[in-house]
């Protein structure tokens, strides 16, 4: 080779392991963010995506999980709102699939307030601080129980089938990224 050749690969290997580094301590913090959480796999997969953008940002990091939540939310509203159209499900699983629907939205609603409500936080110290995450801990808890109370009406064994496990699947995987979420913002509310 070259040495002109020699000297550019070299530069391309050097930027590259350059780059590689500047990403391996922002998933570090997403890694050990996430060993507090309920779901850790769950949380590193979520959030890993958004490496660049939350740096190691407590707030950020928060900020992020709630919309990822959010997203879930919004996933799940719309497989529900298709279920429901559904021509072969019976009364009480139609039923069920409407309070379930009113649940998610009640969770959406939540999540969207906190996410605005979060913001107000990176600008505010003291008492103001923790009203405003007073207000955002006590949404996400909130939704929380909204998606976990959506399958109420699903109890019992003349429930059991396809509809119950698959609104199951869907709202677990909603539940599961609020739970790391509340439980990130709530770290996010210590640190300050």
């Amino acid at each position: 080779m070259a040495p002109k050749t020699l000297i550019a690969l070299a530069l391309f290997c050097l930027a590259g392991t350059t780059a590689f580094a500047a990403v391996k301590p922002t998933t570090n913090y997403i890694k050990s963010s996430c060993a507090t959480v309920t779901y850790p796999a769950l949380c590193e997969q979520s959030l890993a995506p958004f490496a660049k953008t939350i740096q190691s940002s407590p707030s950020q990091l928060a900020r992020t999980a709630l919309a990822v939540s959010l997203k879930r939310s919004q996933s799940a509203q719309a497989y529900l709102n298709k279920l429901k159209r559904f021509k072969g499900l019976k009364p009480r699983e139609k039923s069920a699939i409407g309070d379930c629907l009113e649940e998610v939205s009640d969770s959406l609603d939540r999540v969207s307030k906190s996410i605005e409500e979060l913001k107000h936080c990176d600008r505010v110290t003291g008492q103001d601080f923790i009203w405003h995450m007073s207000n955002v801990q006590t949404w996400v808890s909130s939704a929380l129980t909204d998606e976990n109370t959506c399958m109420d009406g699903f109890g019992g064994k003349v429930m059991e089938g396809r509809i119950k496990t698959s609104v199951r699947a869907q709202i677990t995987s909603v539940a599961h990224v609020t739970s790391n979420a509340l439980a990130l913002v709530n770290s996010f509310a210590k640190k300050h």
